[in-house]
């Protein structure tokens, strides 16, 4: 059945903006071809166009920079591409497509002096180094490994003062994961599809992560909420001054009212009972700034204050890294490298922003020592933390010559790195407490007297003031609120939030958030709702149940935790890369076994339109295709009327005014899987736009509150 009404095309998706602002250019999987050069003295092989177009500039005469356009050899797509029976071995084939890019880096490469091999500094990027190495007869112990961990001229000159040799470590480290997730997916996935529905997919990471959602889910829907009762007193002093007081414990002990009689109670004796001042504390405090950013906490505060998801992160940051023109200076990379689980910064970096902050905001605004923060929990610390690679170089003033999108990622980047170094925010705390009779009432306020790091990041402080008031003074009840109230479920996960309690649980690493949580999107098995919240569809709580029932083990959060533990040390050369593999894929393949021999097949309740079919009057039904989900007849073979699935919003088309704004997903390119808006009346109005129409003639904007 096709996923496409036969009555209009595809809405389009907004493009992606182009140039140096074009967030998307210099992925892994883009580029473009570079002119014929002669023989040169160095070839540099980079992964992506961008990168290679600041370096090319950044390096000069006698360097020949090309891009290999990401991986140049994987396994095979279309069968398991690893040798069970002989030690796991991989079978790498060169990636399709890539044939003219390899011709002529072995042209380039016979016809250098020397060849430097400088993909990405992470696990990854070390296997694309040797793939590279491989094809082009570089010796792995030879000096052509260079890893770039800023691309500005003193990080590059300092990357090549220390060239070494392919880190094989790394390479079996990064192999190691590969052919895990390979045999997993691949051995899984078939399983799937025979005791389920065609098409699915299971992963060694991703099921987990599908598992943590389902998992809160069945916390939700199992939830049975209390009532409690909230009592506030608004109280006046002599003077007029004035407290709005919270009743906090009964006979010296925390209370909760149950009922509303419980709460009655409580307002009879406040009305017929003296309120006096029992205690009234002051106390100054500091608020450390917060530390500099890594990978996760990036992609969690650029979705919470930014909107923006794991993926539209990762790409804007990859342009970041890469380089931006900026005029007189040439390409820059504006910040550190972004895949990393560290929350380090080097000394001369630190010192140029102690440098910056003393002069940009003045020496009380400077900490006496340098700051410091320790990482919990796992952390290679292979990398710094985030950070701008110049400080001097202001949001601000190169705003020009970023995209919205680059600007907002920097100014967030820049501004956290640089709070990370300031000083202490100083606060002061009121506390009041009231006796009437036996319950105690409480009322608190912050005062903030020194902003510190608040200058550049947000203290999530809010000043309240609670007046200075002396013990056994009387208050006056002015009046007595009660407020009915309900314990709540735990909410949904977030993208960010999902990121965060993967890498509190030890699941997945820096380079893999993102994809983790886009996967789980892509494959259908969870939805986002309109506040971003996370929840599992109906396929994917099919498929987890279908996992957990027979694959515990493979889907415990802890089991893939220890399996991280074991890759880390096959990078640190403890263990060998094969022996995880072993320990894991013998009981897998025995339980494979058993699993399809005896395992019931499972089924997919169908999901209801809620609407019948215009053709032959059955229920419509929600499906999924190739490019996402549609609505289809449940009458399907016999009746094939098929739409796109879409959700009004209710606004009015502020182009043509006669049809209503629908929200859809974009099927392919750059913004794949993204909410995009357009209208209902397509293709005869092609009104597009990312952002959701208010309904007055403009467009809501994400709000920027930093």
């Amino acid at each position: 059945m096709a996923a496409r009404s036969k009555s209009a095309p595809e809405a389009k998706a907004p493009k992606t903006a182009k140039g140096s602002k074009a967030t998307g250019k210099g992925s892994r999987a883009s580029g473009t071809r570079s002119p014929k050069v002669g023989p040169v003295e160095t070839l540099v092989v980079v992964e992506s166009p961008t990168k290679a177009k600041s370096l090319s500039k950044m390096l000069g005469p006698g360097y020949a920079v090309e891009a290999s356009l990401g991986h140049v050899m994987d396994l095979p797509k279309v069968r398991l591409g690893v040798d069970v029976e002989n030690g796991f071995e991989p079978e790498y084939i060169q990636v399709r497509g890539k044939g003219p890019v390899i011709k002529r880096l072995k042209e380039l490469a016979r016809g250098a002096s020397r060849v430097l091999l400088a993909s990405d500094p992470d696990r990854e990027g070390e296997a694309i180094a040797w793939h590279l190495a491989t094809l082009l007869g570089v010796p792995l112990d030879s000096p052509c490994r260079v890893r770039i961990h800023e691309i500005t001229p003193s990080g590059i000159s300092a990357a090549l003062q220390e060239v070494e040799g392919i880190d094989m470590n790394k390479v079996y480290a990064q192999q190691a994961r590969r052919v895990l997730d390979r045999l997993v997916g691949y051995r899984l996935s078939p399983l799937l599809w025979a005791k389920v529905q065609r098409g699915l997919s299971a992963g060694r990471v991703q099921s987990v992560a599908l598992r943590l959602v389902c998992e809160r889910e069945d916390e939700i829907d199992s939830f049975v909420p209390e009532e409690y009762w909230l009592v506030e007193v608004q109280a006046e002093a002599e003077g007029g001054r004035s407290y709005l007081l919270k009743l906090d414990k009964e006979a010296g002990k925390p209370v909760r009212l149950k009922d509303q009689a419980d709460a009655r109670r409580v307002e009879a004796l406040v009305r017929s009972s003296p309120l006096q001042v029992s205690s009234f504390r002051s106390r100054d405090g500091l608020r450390r700034p917060m530390p500099p950013f890594k990978t996760s906490t990036l992609q969690q505060e650029a979705s919470r204050r930014l909107g923006y998801g794991p993926r539209r992160t990762m790409r804007i940051a990859q342009s970041l890294f890469e380089g931006v023109e900026i005029p007189g200076r040439g390409p820059v990379g504006l910040i550190t490298y972004m895949r990393t689980d560290s929350l380090r910064i080097s000394d001369e970096a630190i010192s140029a922003m102690r440098g910056h902050i003393a002069s940009r905001f003045g020496p009380m605004y400077l900490p006496e020592r340098p700051n410091h923060f320790a990482q919990k929990g796992r952390s290679q610390d292979a990398h710094e933390a985030i950070r701008p690679t110049d400080v001097t170089l202001e949001p601000d003033a190169i705003r020009e010559y970023l995209s919205s999108e680059q600007y907002r990622l920097y100014d967030l980047i820049w501004r956290r790195a640089l709070a990370s170094q300031m000083a202490d925010a100083r606060v002061r705390t009121n506390t009041l407490e009231a006796r009437c009779g036996e319950l105690t009432f409480k009322c608190s306020g912050v005062e903030v007297t020194f902003q510190g790091w608040g200058a550049v990041w947000p203290l999530g402080v809010k000043d309240t003031e609670v007046p200075a008031a002396s013990e056994g003074e009387d208050l006056r009840p002015l009046q007595v609120r009660l407020e009915q109230k309900f314990t709540q479920p735990p909410g949904r996960y977030t993208e960010a939030g999902l990121i965060k309690a993967l890498e509190e649980k030890g699941i997945g690493r820096p380079s893999t958030y993102a994809t983790i949580v886009e996967t789980l999107s892509d494959r259908g098995y969870v939805v986002r709702d309109d506040d971003k919240k996370l929840s599992p569809t109906k396929l994917g709580r099919v498929v987890n149940a279908f996992l957990v029932t027979h694959f515990p083990h493979v889907v415990q959060v802890d089991f893939t935790a220890r399996m991280e533990d074991q890759l880390d040390r096959v990078e640190s050369g403890e263990i060998q890369w094969r022996e995880p593999i072993g320990d894991f894929y013998g009981p897998f393949e025995s339980r494979l076994q058993e699993v399809a021999a005896s395992a019931q097949r499972m089924t997919v309740p169908p999901e209801l339109a809620g609407e019948d079919c215009p053709q032959c009057g059955r229920p419509l039904l929600i499906r999924r295709g190739r490019y996402g989900e549609f609505i289809g007849c449940s009458g399907y073979p016999e009746c094939d009327f098929t739409k796109r699935k879409e959700t009004s919003t209710g606004v009015p088309c502020p182009k043509c005014g006669q049809g209503t704004v629908v929200a859809r997903k974009a099927s392919k390119g750059k913004g794949k899987g993204r909410t995009f808006y357009g209208c209902s009346r397509y293709p005869e109005c092609d009104y597009v736009s990312w952002s959701k129409p208010k309904g007055d003639g403009t467009v809501s904007e994400v709000r920027d509150e930093v």
